[in-house]
């Protein structure tokens, strides 16, 4: 049996989990997961994936035992990632994203009439194929005939290519394993050279609750390299604290400027123009924490 939950079906209790699935985000406190069944398990060359069908989030997508995204809410993740910078511009043609296998990011990037390709660069081959499988309504815009998929390494790319991009979205796993160049200066400034004049990234910048060190140091290096940079949140349960913080730099675009008519697209579930502006009203312990970087 199940129960629709804000449009969301969940399975009601009489479906007994096989164990509990914790992840520890500060000592002593963290997140738990009734699961119902492993569908996934593998190591790859770089991270072991894990697909577990839950009660209450439905099927959620792990990487080295830590949550990258779950059924129920990683549109919140996806749209604030994607629609912050795409709302700001109809000029935005080209886009990169390093990362984001799972096909999220690209889903969304793709609602815009305006974007002319978006070009995917992930390492690991097997979460493109586990999101194909297990998360369908992600992956759906690999068909999309404006998606480009390369399977190569993110820091890399961006080091040796001559290409040039609108949008660059960095959507990464925490920075530990492949990920932790795509938080170094050296990849923060090749991805400055492939931008576009008016050019924008976007990133993902971790909880200010549990990551506030690391925050405030990333901000510092972009802040070095960009003219322009903001950090904003969103609200998303199952990430650690529930507050999650993401980084936008640009050579030009302030990201608070007024948005254009057409900002905002039918059918998104989260972001709306007024939550982009508040997203930017960084709590005030946040705030001060930010005041000497």
């Amino acid at each position: 049996m199940c129960l629709c939950v804000c449009g969301f079906m969940v399975l009601e209790e009489n479906n007994l989990p096989i164990f509990q699935f914790r992840e520890e985000h500060l000592p002593g406190s963290g997140i738990y997961f009734d699961v119902l069944d492993i569908l996934f398990s593998a190591h790859s060359k770089y991270q072991k994936i894990e697909v577990l069908q839950t009660i209450s989030y439905g099927k959620i997508l792990l990487v080295d035992e830590k949550v990258m995204l779950t059924e129920r809410d990683e549109f919140v993740y996806h749209e604030m990632l994607t629609h912050v910078p795409l709302s700001l511009s109809d000029k935005i043609k080209e886009i990169l994203i390093i990362g984001g296998g799972d096909g999220g990011s690209a889903r969304e990037c793709l609602k815009h009439k305006n974007v002319r390709r978006v070009k995917q660069v992930e390492i690991d081959e097997m979460v493109v194929e586990v999101s194909k499988k297990f998360f369908p309504t992600l992956s759906s815009s690999f068909s999309d005939p404006r998606f480009e998929l390369c399977i190569c390494d993110g820091i890399n790319f961006v080091r040796q290519t001559s290409e040039k991009f609108d949008l660059v979205i960095v959507d990464s796993t925490d920075p530990i394993g492949p990920a932790v160049g795509l938080f170094e200066t050296d990849f923060f400034k090749d991805v400055k050279r492939i931008l576009n004049s008016d050019g924008i990234l976007v990133f993902q910048l971790e909880s200010p609750w549990c990551h506030l060190d690391f925050i405030k140091e990333i901000s510092k290096k972009i802040k070095e390299i960009f003219p322009i940079f903001k950090n904003y949140l969103a609200f998303i349960p199952t990430y650690p604290s529930g507050m999650w913080s993401f980084g936008f730099a640009s050579i030009s675009i302030d990201p608070l400027m007024e948005l254009s008519d057409k900002a905002c697209i039918e059918g998104l579930r989260y972001y709306t123009p007024e939550i982009h502006k508040a997203s930017f009203a960084l709590p005030k312990f946040f705030k001060n924490s930010l005041s000497d970087v």
